[in-house]
C-alpha cells in the first residue's frame, strides 16, 4: 500500500514539471567570484583587444594541433617481466597409492600433494598403528613435507562409529 501512495506522489504532475525544467534558460558561464567581477571589467575596459583574442582562432596553433600525433602503447607491466625471466620447472608427479579405491580416475599426483583417498587411508592408518606409520614414515611414503603431515595428523581425524550393545534384553531389535 505504501509503495503506490509513493509512487502516486512522485509522478504527480511529472510531465508538466519537466516541460518547465527544459524550458528554463539555461546558464551559458559558470557564476564569477563577486571580487573577480569588478577586476574582469577594470581589465576590460582599459584593453578592449583581449576580448577579440580570446574568442579569436588561431590558425597557427590550429595547423600544429593538426600536425601533432600521439602514439601510445602500453607499459610492459611488472608481470610480464618477471615471467620472461624465470620459467617455471615442470611439476613432478607421482602415481596415486592403493590401487583398490578407483572411484575417481587420477592417473597423477603433483609431489607435495595427495588425494582425499590417500589423506583417508593415511588418516586411519595413523589412528590403527601409529607406532608404525609416524609422520616421518607418511612425509617420506607420500612425498610430503614434515611440518604438512604434522598439521595434518594433529588437525584431522577419520569418523569413527562405535555402536552400543543394548543393556537390558526389552531393547528393540532392528529386523
Amino acid at each position: 500500500m505504501g509503495g503506490s501512495v509513493t509512487r502516486a506522489v512522485r509522478n504527480f504532475n511529472l510531465e508538466n514539471r519537466a516541460e518547465r525544467e527544459i524550458s528554463k534558460m539555461k546558464p551559458s558561464l559558470a557564476p564569477r567570484h563577486p571580487s573577480t567581477k569588478n577586476l574582469l571589467r577594470e581589465e576590460m575596459s582599459r584593453h578592449p583587444e583581449v576580448k577579440g583574442e580570446i574568442t579569436r582562432k588561431d590558425d597557427k596553433l590550429l595547423s600544429l594541433l593538426k600536425n601533432v600525433y600521439v602514439d601510445s602503447r602500453d607499459p610492459v607491466s611488472s608481470a610480464q617481466v618477471k615471467d620472461d625471466g624465470a620459467h617455471q620447472k615442470p611439476k613432478e608427479f607421482r602415481l596415486p597409492k592403493g590401487h583398490h579405491f578407483d572411484v575417481v580416475n587420477i592417473t597423477n599426483i603433483p609431489k607435495g600433494k595427495i588425494s582425499i583417498v590417500e589423506a583417508l587411508t593415511l588418516l586411519n592408518n595413523h589412528k590403527l598403528y601409529p607406532d608404525m606409520w609416524t609422520a616421518e614414515k607418511i612425509a617420506q611414503e607420500y612425498h610430503l613435507e614434515l611440518k604438512d603431515v604434522n598439521s595434518l595428523l594433529r588437525y584431522f581425524v577419520t569418523f569413527e562409529v562405535k555402536i552400543f550393545p543394548p543393556e537390558d534384553k526389552k531393547a528393540i531389535q532392528p529386523k
